[in-house]
């Protein structure tokens, strides 16, 4: 089904099965088909990059982001954007940029469809306890509940449009404050995806950028067909990636923190009830272990 393995297979060391789908680049997805995550002598592809990572010289790679760091360092004004929503990643990643090495990260959030109670809460504790600075895109919620409906009956994914969002947001606010790094948290790689992703610190630029507006489309339906309905190309300006090469020209580079630090989720979980306020729900995620996944909205 859409894509996936008929198949199911678990793997032997954590259990999650093949239907878990990759990561795609959102705003080009028709038809939701995924592949599913690869398993190889019953172990996925998150389990071998696990242990891949105990053999990694983790000293070495700080010294490399020391180094990226100290290139795009400013004397004034932010020098990084971090895109999040506060949940215990995006809370680790701009507070150890901005108290332990330095940099003055501004967050940007793309807002969510609906908020959790305790969503809203690890938001406003991210700015008001870990001591950052957030600017909050709320899209337009007309269009934006289109969007949704659509991908809902045409795709199962009602989440795609926040996806995309999401994924545009951190490059589009670094061109509009003239900022050279974004810097996400981990690699989705790190759930499932190809293991050679993870080799790479730069995330694919394809994630975040089109050369054609009339490319992308949204809940499986493209640009054109929303114009027909009476939304304006304006509509989408929160939507539209930018350009390669307006990306290129503008000198920004989209980051993952995960790639120069050992990136451990119940570390990072750690590290943000202690230092910005995070609060687990008390209740586990669904499909989860844990309290603290997927818990910013619903």
């Amino acid at each position: 089904l859409y894509g996936l393995p008929e198949k199911v297979k678990f793997c032997s060391s954590c259990v999650i099965s093949n239907q878990r789908p990759n990561s795609v680049v959102e705003f080009k997805n028709t038809d939701n088909k995924k592949k599913g995550i690869k398993l190889e002598n019953n172990l996925c592809e998150a389990c071998k990059y696990s242990l891949i990572k105990e053999k990694i010289n983790w000293k070495e790679r700080e010294e490399q982001l020391l180094s990226t760091l100290s290139k795009y360092k400013s004397k004034k004004g932010y020098d990084c954007v971090v895109p999040g929503s506060g949940g215990k990643d995006s809370a680790y990643t701009a507070h150890v940029l901005k108290y332990k090495y330095g940099m003055n990260p501004l967050t940007v959030t793309w807002a969510p469809h609906l908020y959790t109670e305790i969503g809203v809460q690890n938001f406003m504790n991210w700015m008001h306890v870990g001591g950052l600075d957030n600017i909050l895109y709320t899209p337009n919620g007309k269009l934006h509940r289109e969007m949704t409906k659509n991908a809902f009956h045409n795709l199962l994914h009602p989440f795609q449009p926040f996806i995309v969002g999401q994924r545009i947001i951190g490059p589009a606010m670094a061109r509009r404050f003239g900022v050279k790094l974004v810097m996400y948290g981990e690699n989705q790689a790190e759930y499932g995806n190809a293991i050679e992703e993870n080799t790479n610190p730069i995330m694919n630029m394809d994630f975040f950028s089109s050369d054609d507006l009339s490319e992308m489309k949204f809940g499986g339906i493209s640009v054109s067909e929303y114009l027909d309905k009476g939304y304006s190309v304006d509509d989408f300006a929160p939507y539209v990636a930018p350009k390669k090469e307006e990306i290129i020209s503008s000198g920004i580079e989209v980051h993952y923190l995960g790639y120069y630090v050992k990136w451990d989720p119940q570390e990072c979980y750690y590290y943000a009830a202690d230092n910005t306020g995070f609060q687990a729900n008390p209740v586990r995620t669904e499909g989860t272990y844990s309290k603290y996944s997927s818990i910013d909205d619903k």
